[in-house]
């Protein structure tokens, strides 16, 4: 079971160095607001996934988050008004919840839907049991966001999302084929070339910690 999602939030705000000089001011009414959240998407019977960084804690260790991210679509997004949206394109939209930032995936986007169709499991946090994006549409979101990374020189991103893909890959057994497959559909023959090179390095990586981790077995 995972932390409330509250609390993963407000630690990957109060422990990012960048916000000590603003420290957080009434945390608590931070972490209800998030609890409001889930409640309204709960209440108004909103069929959402959580994916992202919280999405990721939920199954591995990891880094500090310091947002929401949701696939949903448009018409779902308009039953939570209270969202305001300060950037919006054809697949995405980033907005406020109070003083939440939220980045939602849209469903018009046929991989983001396809996520909401195959790729939902329920997970806890905390006491709340939440509508969660599987271990393999995790990665194969991952891998799908990282040819776009790399164009927008985002190299310090990409290197996030690519220990995301590594982590999640030494703890589960991820059916790499099958994340080929299902992204041959959504990107270039070029971009797709690229993340199976890069899944030939995290590849690399794995087996290495497996050699390593099978000496000191033999040395203990």
């Amino acid at each position: 079971m995972a932390t409330a999602i509250g609390e993963i939030v407000r630690n990957g705000i109060l422990f990012d160095v960048k916000n000590w000089n603003q420290p957080m001011t009434n945390s608590d009414a931070f972490v209800q607001s998030i609890d409001r959240l889930f409640d309204a998407l709960e209440e108004r019977n909103i069929n959402y996934v959580l994916v992202g960084g919280v999405a990721l804690l939920s199954y591995v260790e990891g880094r500090n988050t310091q947002d929401i991210d949701l696939i949903l679509s448009s018409s779902e997004l308009e039953a939570l008004p209270e969202i305001i949206v300060s950037d919006r394109n054809q697949d995405f939209i980033r907005g406020q919840w109070n003083r939440l930032q939220i980045d939602i995936l849209l469903t018009q986007n046929e991989l983001f839907k396809e996520m909401t169709q195959h790729y939902v499991t329920e997970r806890q946090f905390g006491d709340r049991a939440v509508r969660c994006v599987t271990v393999e549409g995790l990665v194969i979101l991952k891998f799908y966001a990282l040819p776009s990374l790399y164009r927008q020189g985002q190299f310090d991103r990409a290197s996030i999302y690519e220990n995301d893909i590594l982590l999640l890959n030494l703890s589960y057994p991820v059916d790499l084929d099958l994340t080929f497959r299902v992204l041959s559909d959504h990107l270039l023959p070029s971009d797709l070339r690229e993340i199976r090179a890069i899944a030939s390095e995290i590849d690399a990586k794995i087996k290495r910690f497996a050699t390593q981790k099978t000496k000191l077995e033999e040395e203990s």
